[in-house]
């Protein structure tokens, strides 16, 4: 791994995604007492991050490989990611999704012509059919955070954000199943050799937090939180980069994820899912000790159910 492969994983997705926007805000700034730095992936294709590692996952197959296909489970952003990177790319996505994922979520993956197959919502009635579907169809698996070529692909919103303000002391991201921080870390220790790498995670669903204080992967009983892009846990892949390059996790309440949200859609006047305001939450709660620094914060997503807010 170095800064040559990660340049050549940017270039093999830039025709596959947005450049998405760098965008900040003088009153965010005094708030926050610091100036912050925006990278606006809810204006990304499918309106989240995970398309530049669908997109990466899917470029690095043989054509054989391709030829059949790629599957997956998700509930929600992987999900329309993989379907729309699959049709981009021209070949099939089979999406495995528990019955009980948001219609709204299931009609985006139809629209970018994945092939959808319900199973229970728990994560191993989801493993068992995505398993059933690729021998069935030889289809390969694409895990949703934990596969090197998803983490690579995702650190590409962080090589952007550099190029655009390389001088960032801090970037900022939410953690959910650990894809997003673990690329964005890669990225920030190639591509800068100053800027640090935190994490933000709602305190109803500490794994991540837990499994950095215990040196092994935790995971949750329950997760009970808004932020329902963050209720999956850390993998074998990711969680070895996430000690290694990730300076430590802010637990954020619920009460914080729903008001730093609320203040990005009023004074930002941009649309961003609850998951997107864990890390700029994370500033929030700590900001004295960032006072006057040039923060980055990755915006994961915007697609949010505009019928069911939390404000």
């Amino acid at each position: 791994m170095n800064k040559e492969f990660l340049i050549q994983v940017h270039n093999r997705v830039k025709p596959y995604i947005h450049k998405t926007a760098v965008l900040s805000s003088q009153l965010i700034n005094e708030i926050a007492g610091c100036n912050v730095f925006f990278k606006c992936e809810n204006f990304q294709k499918m309106g989240a991050f995970k398309m530049r590692g669908a997109a990466n996952a899917i470029l690095n197959l043989s054509e054989e490989d391709r030829n059949k296909g790629v599957v997956t489970h998700s509930s929600g952003n992987f999900a329309q990611a993989l379907s729309l990177a699959a049709n981009k790319i021209g070949i099939e996505a089979y999406i495995v999704m528990p019955e009980n994922a948001p219609q709204v979520k299931k009609n985006a993956v139809k629209g970018y012509k994945g092939h959808i197959i319900e199973s229970e919502s728990t994560p191993i009635a989801r493993e068992q059919m995505a398993e059933k579907v690729k021998q069935e169809t030889g289809a390969t698996f694409i895990h949703p955070s934990n596969d090197d070529d998803v983490i690579h692909g995702q650190g590409t919103a962080t090589i952007e954000l550099l190029e655009e303000r390389p001088q960032l002391d801090y970037i900022f991201t939410p953690v959910g199943g650990g894809g997003l921080i673990a690329g964005t870390a890669l990225a920030a220790k190639y591509f800068s050799d100053k800027c640090k790498v935190i994490g933000g995670e709602p305190k109803n669903a500490d794994d991540a937090y837990r499994s950095m204080k215990s040196g092994k992967i935790e995971f949750n009983k329950t997760t009970n939180t808004i932020a329902d892009g963050l209720r999956t846990f850390l993998g074998d892949r990711n969680f070895p980069i996430i000690m290694n390059d990730v300076e430590r996790i802010i637990l954020v309440e619920e009460e914080e994820i729903i008001e730093a949200m609320k203040l990005i859609w009023e004074r930002m006047k941009i649309i961003i899912e609850p998951s997107s305001a864990v890390a700029f939450a994370a500033l929030l709660k700590e900001k004295e000790q960032f006072k006057n620094k040039d923060v980055g914060i990755i915006i994961s997503g915007g697609n949010v159910d505009v019928s069911n807010l939390p404000f």
